[in-house]
């Protein structure tokens, strides 16, 4: 059975850091993409960021570019977001995403994280 377990949420202020990593169990994430995504109620989600199966792909949403780095560590089975400069409008749910393919840049994943909450307070 296939799990991916967020953590490193949390509630921080304007200008703050969290870092969250995402475990994978159940599957090797070596197979293919991982995806950030990120969801207000009432609102699409929206995928903040992926990379590729060897970290040569990796690509952001625009809102995030230069404060947010993904990064994985396929001996760990562990992704990470890193999330610097956080705004009030960065508040969500952030669910890690897994897909066993090449292809990265769709919303299509096969597996998903049960999220970790993410506030920011101005």
């Amino acid at each position: 059975q296939v799990q991916l377990e967020e953590s490193g949420g949390g509630s921080v202020q304007t200008g703050g850091s969290l870092r969250l990593s995402c475990l994978a169990s159940g599957y090797t994430i070596s197979r293919g993409c991982m995806s950030w995504f990120r969801q207000v109620p009432g609102k699409q989600s929206e995928r903040i960021a992926v990379i590729d199966s060897k970290s040569r792909f990796i690509d952001y949403h625009d809102s995030v570019t230069g404060r947010f780095s993904i990064s994985r560590d396929n001996a760990k089975n562990l992704v990470y977001l890193q999330m610097n400069s956080l705004k009030p409008e960065d508040t969500a749910m952030y669910y890690c995403a897994a897909r066993p393919s090449e292809w990265c840049v769709t919303s299509e994943y096969n597996y998903w994280g049960h999220g970790t909450q993410v506030t920011v307070s101005s």
